[in-house]
C-alpha cells in the first residue's frame, strides 16, 4: 500500500527536477521513490556485509583462541594487536 507524503522543496531546485524527470521520460514522484529506495537498500547492504564480517571475525578470532600460541611467552596475537603491529610497522599508526 503506498503512502502520500509531503515534501517541501525549493521551487527553483523543483523547477529543474521536473525538466530533469521529464528529459527522463519519468516523475518527480518515481524519482524520489526510486532514491529513497536505493538508500534503503544500500544501508540494508551495508548492515548486512557488517553482520557478515563481524561474524567472520568472531570465528576468525574463536578460532585463533583455540590454537596454542605460537610466540615464546605463550600470549596470543589478537585482531586489535595485529592490527596496532601491521599499521605500526607501515607508520600509520
Amino acid at each position: 500500500m503506498t503512502k502520500n507524503i509531503t515534501l517541501a522543496i525549493d521551487e527553483d531546485l523543483l523547477d529543474k527536477v521536473r525538466v530533469l524527470a521529464a528529459l527522463k521520460r519519468t516523475s518527480v514522484n518515481e524519482m524520489v521513490r526510486n532514491f529513497l529506495r536505493r538508500e534503503v537498500e544500500a544501508e540494508t547492504g551495508l548492515a548486512q556485509k557488517a553482520e557478515k564480517w563481524s561474524r567472520l571475525f568472531g570465528e576468525i578470532d574463536e578460532d585463533a583462541s583455540n590454537r596454542p600460541a605460537a610466540n615464546d611467552d605463550n600470549r596470543r596475537f589478537n585482531r586489535s594487536e595485529m592490527y596496532e603491529e601491521v599499521m605500526g610497522d607501515r607508520s600509520l599508526l
